[in-house]
């Protein structure tokens, strides 16, 4: 794993959790008090002489409004030690999809607990359902580090009493949904405790504060090890630098897996009426042109040693390849991709409309997109008892079990080995609208 935390390897986080837990006003917290936001920002958030942290992300007009959170606001700022790119995520349901895109690409999640909103003084206090929820969505989704920082400890009489019962029902849960978590935090977004500055002792609480622990969490490893993928975003059919491309094709995107070598045999998948064209890599060209070898998660350019029937939606898939070492997963990972049009796997539903078997989507995979029918729903799963159920639909917001028939093959791994090829992004075929985020089991 990847675990440098050198300055030049920003962390990717999200805020999420409940409605008004204060997610806006840490994030803003953490950006005047690293100094990462200029005199002018600050005078524009002025509320009756005092300055409404919160304002710093919410920009849009609907949001200032109404003192809510929409859409997920990105925000950068650095230490000595780190570059940060934050992403403030709403806590609506209504918004649980935005909520979900922000995490599905987060190095580490700061889940908020609002302390003001539980019975804090009962050692066996219930957690909000929307914590519940979001900590179980983006351990879905794979992210590297889970926070819980316990918010507004401050405006509590014994936040001591309040903090350990707190923490207790977070590490009960955690345990019981199978979530590591990498720290539980005291904090105060309002008056700066335990965010940047460090409150030695504060709610009987001894370790690191909340930025302290960000500086030292690992960036999302890459997936080196699994055989070569590469989903094609653009086709440069004529080169403005033939030099460089040899007067050929350059077929651009993101390595999802594996490294991009010259020499290395690929095959076009699916390729011309699904049949797999074979050829090798004559070149590799990085984001800025430069011949090189690229890595998983870089951007790259791939030019073939021959002409063959390339597309944007095509992958560019390894195509003699040793099995790799399945020691570090659950199941026996296969050696090569081969497609599949039947797919069994855990939904993220954020449609308004509940899904129900029967119904056919548009599937996102990379940059392909094939007709998708939902086969059947295995079970839903109750976020507060953490039971399978079963069941003969999906409500909004649910997280449940699926079987999907594919119109077309689509080259998948489990996600459980691969977050870049073990996703895809269910559309409603009418509206548009992102309707759900399928991990493949």
């Amino acid at each position: 794993m990847n675990t440098t935390t050198s300055p030049h390897n920003a962390l990717r986080f999200i805020t999420c959790g409940s409605v008004d837990d204060g997610k806006s006003t840490l994030i803003g917290r953490l950006l005047v008090d690293s100094k990462s936001v200029l005199q002018d920002q600050l005078a524009g958030v002025q509320r009756a002489g005092e300055t409404d942290l919160a304002l710093l992300t919410d920009g849009l007009s609907a949001e200032r409004e109404q003192g809510i959170t929409i859409d997920v606001a990105y925000r950068y700022f650095a230490t000595p030690d780190r570059k940060f790119i934050i992403g403030d995520a709403p806590g609506h349901e209504q918004y649980t999809r935005n909520m979900v895109t922000a995490a599905s690409s987060a190095d580490a999640a700061v889940v908020l607990v609002d302390a003001l909103k539980l019975d804090w003084a009962n050692p066996a206090l219930l957690l909000l359902p929307q914590t519940r929820r979001h900590s179980l969505l983006v351990n879905l989704l794979r992210v590297p580090s889970i926070v819980f920082a316990v918010n507004k400890l401050d405006a509590i009489d014994s936040p001591e009493t309040a903090f350990a019962n707190i923490s207790a029902a977070l590490e009960k849960f955690a345990q019981e949904a199978g979530i590591t978590a990498t720290a539980i935090v005291p904090v105060s977004a309002l008056k700066g405790w335990n965010v940047v500055d460090e409150k030695p002792g504060w709610c009987n609480y001894h370790g690191q504060g909340l930025l302290q622990i960000l500086e030292q969490l690992p960036n999302t490893p890459a997936e080196p090890d699994l055989p070569f993928a590469f989903p094609v975003q653009w086709v440069e059919k004529f080169s403005a630098s033939a030099d460089t491309s040899q007067g050929r094709r350059v077929f651009w995107g993101r390595v999802a897996t594996g490294g991009a070598t010259v020499g290395q045999e690929v095959i076009v998948f699916p390729g011309n009426a699904g049949k797999g064209q074979i050829a090798k890599i004559a070149q590799v060209l990085d984001r800025a042109r430069r011949p090189g070898n690229v890595e998983s998660t870089q951007s790259a350019g791939i030019v073939l040693d021959r002409e063959v029937d390339v597309s944007r939606g095509d992958w560019l898939l390894a195509h003699a390849v040793q099995a790799i070492d399945a020691d570090s997963f659950d199941e026996p990972a296969p050696a090569s991709l081969q497609g599949q049009r039947e797919i069994s796997a855990t939904i993220a539903w954020m449609d308004d409309e509940a899904l129900v078997a029967g119904r056919v989507y548009w599937a996102l995979h990379g940059h392909r997109w094939v007709k998708a029918k939902v086969k059947r729903i295995v079970h839903r799963l109750d976020i507060n008892t953490l039971e399978e159920l079963d069941a003969a639909e999906l409500p909004p917001n649910a997280i449940g079990h699926i079987e999907l028939t594919l119109q077309e093959a689509l080259a998948v791994r489990p996600y459980a080995q691969s977050r870049s090829l073990g996703q895809l992004v269910l559309v409603d075929t009418a509206s548009h609208k992102t309707s759900g985020a399928v991990l493949v089991n």
